[in-house]
């Protein structure tokens, strides 16, 4: 084997290892809610770690929902049962508006109260009808057999 050859085996073996070492890392560190923010219908979750696949994170969310109820009181549902949950990436934590776009909270008395706009995930609920996910253009809803189930695009 030449020189060269052996060069991109051994790149392409370390690329490897640093990309399953990484995998590996974010599996022993478990997703984290960091800060619940409220507006009406509508609630902000920061957090920290959610899995990487959209499906991943809907059982994320099915297997937390109760918590996320109990302790943060969230969703905070409409007379009619609307709501929207928005699941952000606390990244780097709160900072200040300046010239970016930033999602900022009111509800915190700081200058230090936005996040970078890093969507991970959007849950709508309209009326009596089961709640679907939302994902950069792809959605999904829960199956009749408990299945997550990719809807069409229209």
């Amino acid at each position: 084997m030449k020189a060269k050859s052996k060069k991109i085996i051994f790149m392409l073996f370390l690329a490897g290892s640093v990309l399953l070492g990484y995998f590996i890392w974010r599996a022993l560190h478990p997703a984290q809610i960091v800060a619940v923010h409220q507006r009406n219908n509508y609630s902000d979750i920061l957090v920290r770690n959610l899995p990487f696949t959209d499906k991943g994170k809907i059982r994320w969310w099915l297997e937390n929902k109760s918590i996320i109820k109990e302790k943060y009181n969230a969703p905070k549902p409409a007379e009619d049962g609307f709501y929207v949950m928005i699941f952000w990436d606390f990244g780097e934590g709160y900072k200040e508006e300046g010239k970016y776009d930033r999602m900022c909270f009111y509800d915190m008395q700081t200058p230090k109260n936005c996040i970078d706009k890093e969507k991970f995930m959007t849950i709508y609920k309209y009326n009596d009808e089961e709640p679907f996910f939302s994902f950069d253009g792809n959605r999904y809803l829960i199956g009749k057999n408990g299945g997550i189930v990719k809807m069409k695009n229209k």
